[in-house]
């Protein structure tokens, strides 16, 4: 009899620590500009506290700034849910099943690439950077796979078109300045408005692409996804939802568009 009551008041004890287990939340923010860990973990806390809050459950960040690392976690399902700024990352773990978006940044939904151009420069089309030289920002940005994704639609190689890169957007704008480029790549809407403010030009710009997804594995519970695109959607109607909003720095999130996401797949390469 005591024997059986120590087994039962053990299984009591237990139930609430496998209910208390941590939903891992991993957030990559990016590689063409600089934030440290500590920075961009001190942005996503309020939101963490909500998801926590809304959850039941304690919700664990990881701060994953390498697209490799992010990659492999990935695969592997490590993460619950994964805030990923650089799109072609998340949409590959979507196209291969493992994880399916719950929300886009707003904001975010129409993120183009611009080819910056000196303004004498004789260019007008793609075809004309035949045989030319186009600096990008680090091979593995989203940036630079739509770039990719752009001369592939021109059927521009890497034979036809020398691709350099610098690690950060803005510095783009000084290799084509300076004649180390015919053109430069960037989707930074300060970098081109600056640009064009002291007379360079705009080539032209690409199709646009969601970025900053906020995906979930496919082996998180229907319930628990469901609350995590709530509280997402909702973070606008409530003071602590705005409040984790201005810690982020976003103007809230919205629905993913299907359709948008199969089609940014397939031109992108996925």
């Amino acid at each position: 009899m005591i024997r059986t009551l120590l087994i039962a008041a053990s299984l009591v004890l237990a139930a609430p620590i496998a209910l208390a287990a941590d939903l891992v939340f991993a957030v990559t923010e990016g590689i063409t500009y600089y934030q440290t860990d500590k920075e961009i973990a001190a942005r996503f806390q309020p939101l963490t506290d909500l998801l926590a809050r809304s959850l039941k459950r304690p919700v664990r960040t990881v701060i994953v700034a390498a697209y490799a690392d992010l990659r492999a976690g990935l695969a592997r399902q490590d993460y619950d849910i994964a805030f990923v700024h650089p799109a072609h990352v998340a949409l590959a773990a979507v196209k291969a099943g493992k994880y399916k978006s719950v929300a886009w940044t707003a904001g975010y939904t129409d993120y183009t690439v611009s080819l910056l151009m000196n303004k004498d420069q004789p260019l007008s089309s793609l075809e004309d950077l035949r045989g030319r030289t186009v600096v990008s920002p680090d091979p593995d940005s989203i940036t630079a796979a739509m770039l990719r994704a752009m001369l592939r639609d021109q059927k521009l190689g890497s034979a036809d078109v020398k691709i350099v890169t610098t690690r950060y957007q803005d510095a783009v704008p000084f290799y084509v300045e300076y004649g180390f480029a015919q053109a430069g790549a960037t989707a930074a809407k300060a970098v081109v408005q600056s640009w064009t403010q002291k007379g360079g030009k705009v080539l032209l710009s690409s199709r646009s692409v969601a970025i900053k997804q906020l995906i979930a594995s496919t082996r998180l519970s229907a319930d628990d996804e469901q609350q995590i695109h709530a509280v997402l959607l909702g973070l606008t109607n409530t003071d602590a939802g705005r409040s984790a909003l201005a810690a982020l720095g976003y103007k809230g999130f919205v629905e993913p568009v299907r359709d948008d996401e199969q089609k940014a797949i397939a031109w992108l390469g996925l």
